[in-house]
């Protein structure tokens, strides 16, 4: 069981990495999740980069824990984007349907970032 949570805690490090170097490749893609009150660049660079330095923090055991405690946090917090999306007429996903399949996704990064945290 401790080699499958280490694994599975290194896959959520190189996804919040892949997820947070997007975030400067394609800002396009994040920008519709951003609510328009908020500086849009800014938030999406934001979040990229705490994408990755989360996600370098799981490779360092020393930083792991609080690595994880920030990848949960950060999915909680993305987790009202995802539910607004489903609401607007036009998702900033796409479509209404992968709106709702992306809804139900959140709760699986969010159970996923629980596990590779809990002791």
């Amino acid at each position: 069981m401790k080699i499958l949570k280490l694994i599975l805690t290194y896959l959520f490090g190189a996804f919040m990495i892949f997820g947070g170097v997007n975030h400067f490749l394609k800002p396009e893609m994040y920008l519709p999740f951003i609510p328009s009150f908020l500086p849009g660049a800014a938030i999406n660079y934001l979040s990229g980069i705490v994408e990755i330095i989360v996600g370098i923090g799981v490779f360092i055991p020393a930083f792991r824990s609080q690595s994880t405690l920030g990848i949960l946090v950060l999915m909680l917090l993305f987790l009202p984007l995802h539910i607004v999306d489903v609401f607007k007429e036009n998702p900033a996903i796409g479509s209404h349907q992968i709106a709702l399949i992306r809804l139900p996704l959140q709760f699986v990064l969010i159970l996923w970032a629980w596990f590779i945290h809990k002791k």
